[in-house]
């Protein structure tokens, strides 16, 4: 099995790395019966702190799939280190589950978890990374197209958790990567910078604009809500200056690309037009389903014997 000790964040993966989880998981997909007791006697701890209809699901029926035992630690224990230290929850979980999966409000929770439990941890989503999302889309796009390094993919919209994965990910196996967001709503200095050095090494192209008719050619858009669960922005001010940058038929044609990402769940006719998001060319179920493959190959890469 690769040598990974935690799924934390997408820049803390190789290109070999990601590729391996890649084709891992189609393997799982195709051919689930041969990892059906890869997790046999195992226990996966999973502490939610924010709703999840997907993550929930793909995680416990997947682990349930690999022969394992999912738990659900959901919000009525309140957010990490109130109600104790997030150093003692992850010590306490470390003595009874192999490995824990959280989906929280802060990274940091997430590198304390892994700091001080003694266990694999998988990050389900944070404020700064989403890689078990960005890990099911790469699976989709290696699905859908031949030669995976030779795929243009963008991303439209406002820079999030979503888009960091992605875009990491992205720059780091050498697919080409173009973020169009509007004025003020980009991706962090620190963040850009370590995607930039990365695209560096790889000798993926990464742009970053503000330009909707900047797009150029593209294979695959991608695109997700302008309002990120638990925002308290004013919704007017947002969909006013959004609304350029919607994802439509339109759009696609111009970029001449054959499948639309969204990771769900989706305001219709805000980023995305319904006809779009209900039209052949959107693969957002597919990738929906790609998480549970996704998250098996990465469970079965820290956990399997």
């Amino acid at each position: 099995m690769m040598n990974i000790e935690h799924f934390l964040a997408d820049d803390q993966l190789t290109k070999h790395q990601i590729l391996d989880l890649i084709a891992l998981a189609r393997d799982i997909k195709q051919k689930p019966e041969r990892y059906s007791q890869a997790l046999a006697g195992k226990s996966v701890a999973m502490i939610f702190e924010k709703p999840s209809l997907r993550t929930h699901v793909s995680f416990d029926i997947g682990i349930n799939k690999l022969g394992g035992h999912a738990l659900y630690l959901g919000q009525q224990n309140g957010k990490l280190g109130e109600r104790e230290r997030v150093s003692d929850y992850a010590k306490n979980l470390s003595c009874y589950a192999d490995a824990i999966v959280a989906r929280v409000f802060n990274n940091s929770s997430i590198e304390q978890l892994a700091e001080h439990g003694s266990v694999p941890v998988i990050n389900a989503l944070c404020d700064t990374y989403h890689p078990c999302q960005a890990l099911a889309d790469f699976v989709t796009l290696a699905e859908n197209f031949p030669d995976l390094t030779k795929v243009k993919l963008a991303y439209i919209g406002d820079s999030n958790n979503v888009s960091n994965s992605l875009m990491l990910m992205a720059v780091t196996v050498g697919v080409d990567f173009t973020l169009v967001c509007p004025e003020g709503y980009g991706p962090e200095n620190k963040m850009f910078a370590q995607a930039l050095k990365l695209s560096q090494a790889s000798g993926s192209k990464l742009l970053l604009t503000t330009d909707i008719t900047a797009l150029g050619q593209q294979d695959a858009i991608y695109t997700d809500t302008w309002i990120s669960m638990g925002d308290n922005t004013n919704v007017a001010d947002i969909l006013a200056t959004f609304k350029p940058y919607q994802v439509n038929h339109k759009l696609m044609a111009k970029a001449g690309a054959s499948i639309v990402m969204h990771c769900q769940p989706a305001h219709l006719d805000e980023e995305i037009t319904t006809e779009l998001f209900d039209s052949e060319m959107s693969v957002a179920f597919q990738s929906a389903e790609n998480r549970m493959w996704a998250q098996n190959a990465v469970l079965v890469s820290l956990l399997a014997d």
